[in-house]
């Protein structure tokens, strides 16, 4: 209700008690309770007019489609006419993030299919390049290592 915790609804009763006097708070509360039900019942009967001036066509319509998340979770996230799920699901960030870093440092297909975290056969640590080290010129029909850092 509003966010309102059991002491602040307290607090507000005895601050209406105070300001309006234990004779006159039962009939401030009736007034407040008619005016919320007038309220009411006037949306109501204006979504009616709505519904009814857009015709037949329209008969499905709610008005808490026009809030935009209900709008995309209704048409695009739950109907899954264009594929998107299909696409998430087969998007797989950690493999593509890792191809990328094993294209970036050189590696070949074969060290990337074992994954970085892969140890080698003989028990030592797991193959990382040394990125102090010096790289050789590459040779004439080769093409230069790719660069993050100078992009």
């Amino acid at each position: 209700m509003l966010d309102i915790g059991p002491l602040e609804l307290v607090a507000l009763v005895v601050l209406a008690v105070l300001i309006f006097g234990p004779d006159k708070l039962p009939k401030m509360i009736q007034d407040v309770s008619r005016t919320l039900r007038k309220i009411r019942q006037f949306s109501e009967s204006a979504k009616e007019d709505i519904r009814s001036e857009l015709g037949p066509e329209f008969k499905d319509f709610e008005f808490e489609d026009l809030n935009p998340k209900t709008f995309v979770r209704k048409h695009v996230l739950d109907k899954d006419e264009l594929g998107l799920k299909e696409i998430r699901n087969g998007f797989d960030l950690k493999t593509e993030m890792n191809d990328v870093a094993d294209a970036v440092h050189g590696r070949t297909g074969d060290t990337a299919a074992s994954g970085p975290a892969a140890a080698p056969a003989d028990g030592g640590s797991p193959a990382r390049p040394d990125l102090l080290k010096k790289r050789d010129e590459p040779g004439p029909g080769e093409r230069p290592p790719f660069d993050s850092d100078a992009t």
